[in-house]
């Protein structure tokens, strides 16, 4: 990763341009085309630097719900109820944790109703039900950026 990389990922973490040709607004703001903006940031996600691009988006203030849920599950069974789980457009993560709960995964949808709907279809198709619903009571957000400095040099 050299002293451009750095750049674009300073740029894209916290204003991504919203814009018909963002690749091309990254570029014009750090000195670079618009395409070697692109190939920068697909090479920094095939190599796992960044492994996610997308907004996010505050589902209360958009009249959602939302809830963290956890199951436990068999080890041997994580990677088939993990998929079972990532198949609903509403889940935003899912992870593993060392705990008698070890599938984790948020879910936002419209209401209340939706969510417990999706936790039943959820426990019922992957065997491994009921999943533990626990909606925030109080919410806690930590925003972090990462600012990379740059070095002065090439790669590092």
């Amino acid at each position: 990763m050299d002293d451009t990389d750095r750049k674009i990922l300073n740029v894209i973490q916290t204003r991504f341009p919203v814009t018909a040709e963002p690749y091309e607004a990254i570029g014009a703001e750090i000195g670079i085309s618009g395409d070697d903006a692109f190939n920068r940031v697909k090479t920094l996600f095939d190599t796992g630097i960044i492994r996610r691009l997308g907004a996010s988006f505050d589902s209360r203030g958009l009249g959602w719900t939302s809830t963290l849920c956890a199951m436990s599950v068999p080890e041997e069974k994580i990677e088939s109820v993990a998929s079972v789980v990532g198949r609903y457009p509403g889940v935003t993560h899912n992870y593993q944790r060392d705990h008698k709960y070890n599938l984790w995964f948020t879910l936002i949808a419209p209401d209340e109703e939706e969510v417990d709907r999706i936790l039943r279809e959820i426990g019922r198709d992957s065997g491994h039900g009921p999943v533990r619903d626990m909606p925030m009571l109080k919410k806690f957000k930590i925003k972090v950026d990462f600012k990379f400095k740059e070095t002065g040099g090439a790669e590092d």
